[in-house]
């Protein structure tokens, strides 16, 4: 019984000390711990990356200082590199291999500063302007089956044989293929239909603003109208092609088409029976053929569907084309500027087949195709309409 009695009053002592020994060491590790949690955290957002390497042995290394990580980075990348520049070396190209460009983060771009007028009332155009080498061009609209051929397939771009893609690189009176070909009666469509309200209404364009959307890759966006002029809202015509699949999602998105079959300001044509599953190959029809789109035209402004236009179409035809009496103008990249860095960049993001791209740039190259040279005034700006098609739309 005393030994009971006892035992109460000595082990709430005992407790006691060892909680005066415990309980400052276990606070102790407690914010031990809490701090290391505390960097942890803090060092997230900033990126901190823990590097675990396995050696050929199969063990296992951690805690590699950030001196050893970027020396470890940087021989992945010159390996990245000297592979690309392999491949391109046994892909045919010929000459010094094509030294990718290095990864990097994105950058932000901003609008650059263009002299623009600031009002189109006064605006004149040169008397002069016309003054280029003037020749007449009929189109192939109808090919027939040839004789011998048992299977003959109907096709946008037709069946151009490289006598006559030869032939279309010289300004001269001719006929060529160029886009919307159709086969013999029986045979269907090549694509690219429109309603003939709509064919009417592109007929009578003169000057016009067109971009695309095909496949719902991308949202509408709509001119700023406080910028545009009221003489062009009048006779400029801003012409947006969808699909049925992006028009579906326009009216979701809350993009409902008007009585005229409008969206603001854009003009929303559908086009039926695209000629293509490829959409980006189907998006070319639009840009490079907008001349047999709006056969009445006079200046055509292509806007691609990730841009706004933000000034006025007939203020940027009198910057760039009126004052510097230029036949047509096309804006320089933002990160590329040579065939050979496009290439590169399109088998990064894997866009198309990797093969297909060699075949098409060593065809270019046998054309004559050379890197792009800033420095030199006299370098040639390969034609990118009709030419383009008979190369980039042949199956």
């Amino acid at each position: 019984m005393g030994v009971h009695k006892l035992l109460p009053a000595v082990v709430p002592r005992r407790g006691r000390r060892l909680g005066r020994i415990f309980r400052p060491a276990l606070s102790f590790r407690s914010w031990l711990l809490l701090l290391a949690l505390l960097c942890l955290f803090s060092f997230a957002p900033f990126g901190l990356k823990f590097a675990i390497l396995v050696g050929h042995g199969g063990s296992m290394e951690s805690g590699i200082s950030s001196s050893q990580q970027l020396h470890i980075t940087g021989d992945v990348e010159r390996f990245n590199k000297e592979v690309e520049q392999q491949q391109l070396q046994h892909s045919g190209y010929g000459g010094d291999a094509i030294k990718a460009p290095g990864r990097k983060h994105r950058r932000q771009h901003f609008p650059c500063e263009i002299g623009l007028s600031e009002k189109v009332d006064y605006l004149i155009e040169p008397k002069d302007l016309r003054n280029f080498t003037q020749f007449s061009l009929e189109y192939v609209t109808m090919e027939e089956k040839p004789l011998g051929v048992n299977s003959f397939e109907s096709k946008f771009g037709g069946h151009p044989t490289l006598e006559e893609r030869e032939k279309s690189f010289h300004a001269l009176n001719q006929t060529l293929h160029c886009g919307f070909v159709k086969g013999n009666p029986g045979f269907s469509n090549t694509g690219f239909d429109f309603d003939e309200k709509d064919r009417a209404y592109m007929s009578t364009c003169q000057v016009v603003v067109s971009s695309c959307i095909f496949g719902n890759s991308d949202f509408l966006r709509r001119p700023t109208s406080k910028k545009i002029s009221e003489y062009s809202k009048k006779n400029v015509c801003f012409v947006m092609f969808v699909d049925e699949q992006t028009l579906s999602k326009l009216a979701l998105d809350g993009h409902v088409l008007d009585d005229r079959g409008s969206v603001g300001l854009w003009k929303v044509v559908i086009a039926r029976n695209l000629p293509y599953k490829d959409m980006r190959r189907t998006g070319k029809v639009p840009k490079f053929l907008s001349h047999r789109i709006f056969p009445s035209s006079r200046y055509s402004i292509w806007l691609d569907s990730k841009m706004r236009l933000n000034a006025d179409p007939m203020l940027i035809i009198e910057y760039f084309l009126w004052r510097t009496r230029s036949e047509y103008a096309i804006s320089n990249h933002y990160d590329r500027h040579c065939v050979w860095e496009e290439v590169l960049q399109n088998k990064r993001l894997n866009k198309y087949n990797q093969t297909a791209i060699d075949e098409q740039f060593n065809f270019y190259q046998s054309d004559g195709l050379r890197k792009f040279d800033p420095s030199d005034p006299n370098t040639p700006l390969p034609s990118c309409m009709c030419l383009g098609v008979n190369s980039g739309f042949q199956d």
